[in-house]
């Protein structure tokens, strides 16, 4: 093994012993994790929320047992692959071992490490837009047509994995077409590559058109409940924050596509970094969405500060280069992972609120950071669901209904009792198994509707009970309430059959 290689694997096996070392044992997993696995039972070419590509990996993770190693495994693996493309990228760019161990640093100690602790789609998605920026650079240099079909194949990958690689071609397209690069729209195999690409995504498109396109309604929920409370200058400021230990050195990079004679060739990359900014503003896209954007400008960085820091003093800065990361991600190890209680937190409360770390969706802060509440109280529900279901005389006619997709994956993943809890969020809708009668219904509903739920379904069952409820206070789902409606004096199938159609065409 040659050095080159003996130090990449070092940042590999560096890279996955910080990812199971940065989440605490007394959080479960998160939220969207338990939607996500959940997903593997259910495979289809599309999703309410998300593409295919992430129940593939469910499914995988399924077969290799379902564990928490696992799911951990595969966010761990696209951050380790997002690194070695920038390796590649570096050294496709003629970088040698400074630009490598500065690119390498870089893109290790920075948000990826946050990014990659969680099983979602936005780990493979910045390997995706990293990886499709390597194959652009390999087109670039030379001419090669077989570049644009890899390119092709990667995009499309991308787009099943996560629609927010879109993004990535609005913002290069006007790039191209205001450099000399723009002579590719002129090449046959650049509209046979994009016919590759429709041909493989083209699955995934007929399922939204009969599914009367899901994702329509899911952008527009978005933007209605979550991205209106984008703040724009706070979109800038947290781009700026996500790889704050590489800032100069993806300044160096846009500097050196403007003004470095041997990157002419990638000038469409500076505009680039730009329009795709200004694309994601206009949108007020949440702020992690842009994360894709900047590994390849590390590379490009780090071949161009290898080149200007190499006479006299300023050999020095070099240490300072590598450095300037690692010495940045020593503080923000206490506050931006999840390996602190959240007795610490609410002891350090100022610290987290000044990195903008309990803003939620909702545009207010909170206690916790939002990912860590919704990281507590999962073991909890599961487990209480699961006394009550085994005290039921006919558990099999009892249906488990829930709030959110949180509280049916949850349940359905650590459920010892084979539960199949369901909902009317998200994709669940779609996942009634309305082929047993029920009779009962377990009703998992948040704390401050539980008043309403008593009112409205009490009169259609003989009796009901207030069973349990989440203790945790630091969950998200404090308070979450199980009610048991038990002896049913309607045909709850047909009540559940209408109330699908409505969210559906809704």
């Amino acid at each position: 093994m040659t050095k080159r290689n003996s130090i990449l694997l070092g940042f590999i096996v560096l890279k996955f012993a910080l990812q199971y070392i940065l989440i605490s044992p007394e959080y479960d997993l998160q939220r969207d994790e338990y939607l996500h696995l959940d997903q593997a039972n259910h495979l289809a070419w599309g999703y309410l929320s998300v593409p295919p590509v992430t129940s593939w990996v469910s499914f995988i993770i399924k077969l290799l047992g379902n564990s928490v190693f696992w799911i951990k495994f595969f966010p761990a693996l696209f951050g380790a692959l997002t690194l070695v493309v920038v390796w590649k990228v570096i050294e496709e760019l003629k970088g040698n071992f400074f630009a490598l161990i500065l690119g390498a640093t870089c893109v290790l100690f920075s948000v990826l490490l946050r990014l990659n602790t969680l099983y979602q789609p936005n780990s493979l998605d910045v390997l995706s837009w990293t990886t499709f920026y390597f194959v652009l650079i390999k087109y670039f240099n030379s001419q090669n047509p077989k570049w644009l079909f890899i390119g092709a194949i990667v995009l499309a990958f991308g787009f099943l994995n996560k629609y927010n690689v879109v993004f990535l071609l609005l913002g290069f397209l006007p790039a191209v077409l205001i450099t000399q690069q723009r002579n590719v729209l002129t090449r046959t195999s650049f509209y046979l590559a994009v016919l590759l690409a429709l041909l493989l995504v083209l699955p995934n498109l007929i399922w939204q058109y009969q599914n009367s396109f899901p994702v329509v309604h899911h952008l527009k929920e978005l933007s209605e409940t979550q991205l209106v409370n984008v703040d724009r200058w706070e979109f800038l400021k947290s781009q700026l924050l996500f790889f704050i230990g590489s800032l100069p050195v993806i300044l160096s990079g846009l500097v050196a596509l403007l003004l470095y004679k041997p990157f002419k060739i990638y000038e469409s990359f500076f505009w680039a970094f730009f329009f795709t900014l200004i694309v994601f503003m206009y949108f007020k896209a949440k702020d992690y969405y842009a994360i894709g954007l900047y590994p390849v400008y590390i590379a490009f960085g780090s071949v161009f500060l290898e080149n200007v820091l190499q006479n006299g003093w300023k050999k020095y800065l070099r240490t300072v280069a590598i450095a300037l990361p690692v010495l940045l991600f020593i503080p923000m190890y206490n506050f931006a992972f999840p390996n602190k209680s959240p007795e610490y937190i609410l002891k350090n409360q100022r610290k987290y609120k000044d990195l903008g770390m309990l803003r939620w969706e909702d545009g207010k802060d909170h206690e916790l950071p939002q990912d860590y509440a919704d990281m507590l109280g999962w073991k909890e529900l599961a487990r209480k669901v699961d006394q009550v279901y085994s005290d039921l005389p006919d558990p099999v006619h009892t249906l488990v209904l829930c709030d959110n997709y949180g509280q049916a994956g949850a349940i359905n993943y650590y459920s010892e009792k084979g539960i199949k809890a369901v909902s009317f969020n998200a994709d669940y809708v779609n996942w009634f198994d309305l082929n047993q009668q029920y009779t009962s219904v377990l009703r998992v509903i948040s704390y401050s509707e539980v008043k309403n739920e008593l009112e409205e379904t009490k009169p259609y069952f003989k009796s009901v009970l207030v069973a349990d409820s989440i203790t945790n206070t630091f969950a998200r789902e404090y308070g979450t309430t199980l009610i048991l409606f038990k002896e049913a004096t309607v045909d709850i199938n047909k009540r559940i059959k209408r109330e699908i159609e409505e969210v559906k065409n809704y």
